[in-house]
């Protein structure tokens, strides 16, 4: 395998939103540089662009047959806040984030539903923007559909062919050689034989070796399918990624992300396909979120402990699941339950306190000779350690509260756009969204005035029947001089 021979590889016009993005310069190399702990490596690396400037990054996304789960809005969140920040920092960005739209899965259930794949699919991909959106995740550049992309694939099956990688089968799969392709096991630390002594893969008689996996499977009566060189089917998961990536961001790019789960054999299996097709490097950093999980279980549709973003979004603001997300780092297992978005919400109120005690809020660019923006910097540099990042946020929120500082208070706002955070006006998201059965606004606003009433005529028992009334039902009443403020819990 040649080394690096493609190492700044770019077919002209594979992503446009590099000529039509701009943006400062990033900083400069005497400054902090931004270290990824890179899965392939298994430790801490400083990042270099292949192409200075710029970034290009591919991160797997939905399958689509079934509402997404938080699990699913992990994956969203993380890599959207690590894209907010590259492009804080002045890198030109080229996102990729792709749909499945064609597995088994889909088919087998759009089959017992009795409707058309398309129909399916089409339904839930809505579905997942509708969540995304919601959980303030920005689309990305690109967002290509495994469907749309057959003819890629295809190609570079062949290339796999023509290199000894690849055989067709008696039965009409095309399956990669793994032996063949002596790295493989590099990103998941295991050796060909390791892979041997634990194989989980069912026996499949048309495979020449138990660890190989299908590219290409033949038609099946019932299914969607599509030409090819070795007759009507459709592609294999694995050699989706690897086509879709190739044709937007070239054959060699910056960072690869995904769920953890994804490690092996996803990922490991779009190396074996990329490299073995192109004979030079796929990807200079892999990146990995940690599971989510319920009860010391991974959280899953398989084992049917999930819990889908919308079921939660019923229950509690978008931006609260948001800060949840964020406020783990994102390599780390994130344990869901209630009393842990409880405290998410609690402690997203204190910062929205914070810019509500303060009249003006600037919206002004970020200072980083600032002590505070230096050490959010260094904390977001430090491989997205946004643990670190919530807590400046937190510190911030404290000077604010004891000065009313304007300029601290813009401060505050703007780093926790950086992650998402805090871009509502700070009283429509305290005073919330009323509950189906709970007060409106109009309702809280009388009872206040009538609160006031009461304590204009001494009337001290009916103000705080009053108050308590308000507390029972979730709203929180903040006197001061200039008058009665309220929340939601």
């Amino acid at each position: 395998m040649k080394a690096d021979g493609l190492a700044g590889h770019r077919p002209p016009g594979i992503c446009t939103v590099f000529a039509l993005s701009q943006s400062r310069h990033p900083f400069t190399s005497s400054e902090p540089m931004l270290r990824i702990h890179n899965s392939l490596t298994r430790d801490k690396q400083v990042f270099v662009p292949i192409h200075p400037g710029e970034v290009r990054i591919y991160v797997c996304g939905m399958t689509v047959y079934d509402f997404c789960h938080v699990g699913h809005a992990r994956v969203m969140v993380v890599f959207d806040t690590v894209v907010r920040w590259l492009r804080a920092q002045g890198y030109r960005v080229c996102y990729v984030r792709n749909i499945t739209d064609v597995d088994d899965k889909i088919i087998e259930r759009a089959a017992r539903n009795g409707e058309p794949m398309d129909a399916l699919t089409g339904r839930f991909i809505d579905a997942m923007h509708e969540d995304s959106e919601a959980l303030g995740v920005r689309p990305p550049d690109h967002e290509p559909r495994a469907t749309q992309s057959i003819p890629a694939m295809v190609d570079l099956i062949q290339k796999l062919i023509t290199n000894g990688l690849a055989y067709q089968a008696p039965n009409g799969d095309v399956f990669y050689a793994v032996r063949n392709f002596p790295a493989y096991g590099r990103l998941s630390g295991k050796s060909l034989e390791d892979l041997r002594a634990g194989e989980r893969v069912g026996v499949d008689a048309n495979k020449r070796d138990a660890l190989d996996f299908v590219l290409w499977k033949a038609a099946k009566p019932g299914e969607p399918q599509w030409d090819s060189p070795w007759g009507p089917g459709r592609p294999g998961w694995h050699i989706e990624c690897s086509a879709m990536s190739e044709t937007l961001l070239g054959s060699h790019f910056d960072i690869h992300g995904g769920g953890q789960d994804l490690q092996f054999p996803h990922h490991e299996n779009e190396i074996a396909q990329s490299e073995g097709a192109h004979g030079h490097a796929f990807v200079n950093y892999w990146m990995h979120n940690g599971f989510v999980r319920v009860d010391n279980e991974k959280m899953s549709k398989s084992l049917g402990n999930f819990f889908t973003v919308r079921d939660v979004l019923a229950r509690y603001d978008a931006e609260v699941v948001r800060f949840f997300i964020v406020r783990a780092h994102y390599r780390s297992p994130l344990n869901y339950s209630d009393q842990h978005l409880e405290d998410a919400r609690n402690a997203l109120t204190r910062l929205y306190t914070a810019l509500k005690n303060v009249p003006s809020v600037p919206d002004a660019p970020v200072d980083w000779s600032d002590p505070a923006a230096a050490r959010f910097r260094e904390a977001m540099d430090d491989d997205f350690n946004t643990p670190e990042a919530c807590a400046v946020l937190f510190e911030l929120a404290g000077e604010v509260n004891r000065s009313r500082d304007a300029q601290r208070a813009g401060l505050l706002k703007a780093l926790g756009g950086l992650l998402g955070l805090l871009e509502r006006d700070p009283d429509a998201y305290l005073k919330g969204t009323p509950a189906a059965d709970g007060l409106g606004d109009a309702e809280i606003e009388e009872r206040i005035r009538a609160r006031t009433d009461a304590k204009r005529t001494r009337n001290f028992a009916e103000a705080d029947r009053i108050r308590d009334e308000l507390a029972g039902a979730g709203i929180l009443l903040e006197d001061a001089p200039t008058g009665t403020t309220w929340r939601r819990k």
